[in-house]
C-alpha cells in the first residue's frame, strides 16, 4: 500500500511514522528543506526507514489518486494525508505594508535561526501565539516595548471544560513568565509610520477606545492562522478547515487530513491527528490513546476559536489609501462595491497577485462585505506556465 503525507509538521511526521510503522510504503512530501514545520524548524531531525522523504518539493494539484508535484513530477497512491498547515493571519492598518512590520510567524522562524530585526519590537494580535514569538525575541536580546492581546482573557472563563481537559496548557504559560508582564489585553497596534507606533485600547468589538504613542523598530502581526487547504479546493469545510471524521478522513475519497488544516489548538493535538490519520490511511485502527488526545485537543481548538476570534471593530482601523493587497498595491478606496468574491477580484484586482489572495482576500471580503470563497483554487501554488506545458499529454481513449 502507497501513503503520500503532504506536510512535515508535527501532524505530518506522526502520519508517515505511523503508516510506515503499519507496513505502508510511505512519501513524505514538504516544500522545507528540512522536516519539522514552523513548529520544530532545525530540530526536528526526522528519520524512519519506512518513508522517503522529498525535500523541498512543493504540490500543486491532487488529480484522482495523483499528486502532481512541481519538476514536474507525479505521486500515485492509494491514501492520501493532507498537513500542510496555517499561516498567519495580518490585520491592515496604516504603515503595515511598510518596513518594520512583519508576521508573528516570520518573527519566530527568524528567532529559532537565532534572528532579530531590531532592538525595539512589538508582538501584537490575539491568541496565545504571541508569547513564544515575545519570549523568542526577548531571548534574543530585543527590548520588548509591549505584546498587545487584542481580546480580553475573560473569555476563557467560559471555557472550563476545555481547560480542564487540557490542563498542561496552563502549565505551558510558565515557559513564558518573562513577558507577562508586558502583556495588555484589549490593545492593539492600529499605525505605524516610521519608529512611531499608534497603540490603542479596545472595546469587546476590537473598536478604539482610546490610543497612545509608543516608539518601535519592529511590529511582529499575528491575528490567528488560516489554513493551507488549497490541495482539496472541493472537500467539505466549517470556516475554511477541513472537515474530517473520527478517522481523520476528509469529505474526498482516500484522503484524510491532519492538524492545521482541520483546526487550530497546538503541536500536540496536530500529533495525536497525525497518528490517527496515518493509521486509518494504512487501514489499521487508531490507537486509543491518540484518539483521546484528539478529542480533549479539539475542545481546546473549539474554546481557543471561540475566545480570540477576529472581532469586526478592526475595519476601522484602516484609513482609506491604507494598502489592503500588498501584490497589487490595492488600497481601501480603491475596492468596490462588487457582490462577490469573483466580481472584486476583477474591479479592483485585490487577490489577484503573487499570494493569490493568502494574505488579502479575507481582510478585503470582511472590508466589503462580500461573502468569502475560502479560495478554493485549482492549482495550489503558483506554477511557470512552462511546468504546465512540461505535463505528458493525456491520451484520447
Amino acid at each position: 500500500m502507497r501513503i503520500v503525507v503532504v506536510g512535515a509538521g508535527p501532524a505530518g511526521m506522526a502520519a508517515a511514522r505511523t503508516a510506515a510503522d503499519a507496513g505502508a510504503e510511505v512519501t513524505m512530501v514538504d516544500s522545507e528543506p528540512e522536516a519539522g514545520g514552523q513548529y520544530l524548524r532545525g530540530r526536528a531531525r526526522f528519520s524512519h526507514a519506512g518513508v522517503t522523504h522529498l525535500k523541498n518539493t512543493e504540490a500543486w494539484l491532487v488529480e484522482g489518486n495523483t499528486l502532481h508535484l512541481r519538476g514536474p513530477a507525479q505521486l500515485r497512491f492509494d491514501a492520501l494525508v493532507i498537513a500542510t498547515g496555517a499561516y498567519d493571519r495580518p490585520l491592515p492598518f496604516p504603515g503595515w505594508d511598510g518596513p518594520g512590520v512583519i508576521t508573528a510567524g516570520a518573527a519566530q522562524a527568524l528567532a529559532k535561526q537565532g534572528v532579530t530585526l531590531a532592538e525595539r519590537v512589538i508582538v501584537t494580535g490575539t491568541g496565545p501565539f504571541l508569547l513564544p514569538v515575545a519570549t523568542a525575541l526577548q531571548d534574543l536580546g530585543a527590548t520588548l516595548v509591549g505584546v498587545y492581546e487584542a481580546s480580553s482573557p475573560t473569555r476563557w472563563l467560559r471555557e472550563a471544560k476545555a481547560i480542564t481537559a487540557n490542563r498542561h496548557k496552563i502549565g505551558e504559560l510558565a515557559g513564558y513568565r518573562k513577558v507577562l508582564p508586558r502583556l495588555e489585553t484589549r490593545t492593539a497596534v492600529i499605525a505605524k509610520h516610521g519608529d512611531r507606533v499608534t497603540v490603542a485600547k479596545l472595546d469587546s468589538r476590537w473598536r478604539p477606545v482610546s490610543h497612545r504613542t509608543v516608539h518601535a523598530d519592529l511590529v511582529c502581526v499575528g491575528y490567528g492562522f488560516l489554513p493551507r487547504t488549497d490541495l482539496l479546493p472541493d472537500a467539505r469545510r466549517t470556516n475554511d478547515f477541513y472537515d474530517v471524521d473520527e478517522r481523520q478522513r476528509t469529505s474526498v475519497e482516500n484522503v484524510y487530513a491532519a492538524g492545521e488544516v482541520t483546526g487550530i489548538g497546538g503541536a500536540d493535538l496536530a500529533e495525536a491527528e497525525g497518528v490517527v490519520a496515518g493509521a486509518a490511511a494504512a487501514g489499521l485502527n487508531p490507537p486509543a490513546k491518540a484518539v483521546e488526545a484528539v478529542r480533549k485537543g479539539r475542545l481546546f481548538a473549539q474554546a481557543l476559536a471561540r475566545a480570540h476570534a477576529v472581532q469586526p471593530g478592526w475595519q476601522t482601523w484602516p484609513a482609506p489609501d491604507t494598502t489592503v493587497c500588498r501584490c497589487e498595491k490595492v488600497r481601501l478606496e480603491d475596492l468596490t462595491g462588487a457582490t462577490s468574491m469573483r466580481e472584486l477580484k476583477l474591479t479592483s484586482r485585490v487577490a489577484m497577485g503573487r499570494c493569490q489572495g493568502r494574505i488579502c482576500a479575507r481582510n478585503a471580503a470582511e472590508l466589503t462585505g462580500v461573502p468569502f470563497d475560502g479560495q478554493r483554487r485549482v492549482i495550489a501554488v503558483p506554477i511557470p506556465l512552462g511546468e504546465l506545458a512540461a505535463l505528458p499529454e493525456e491520451k484520447k481513449s
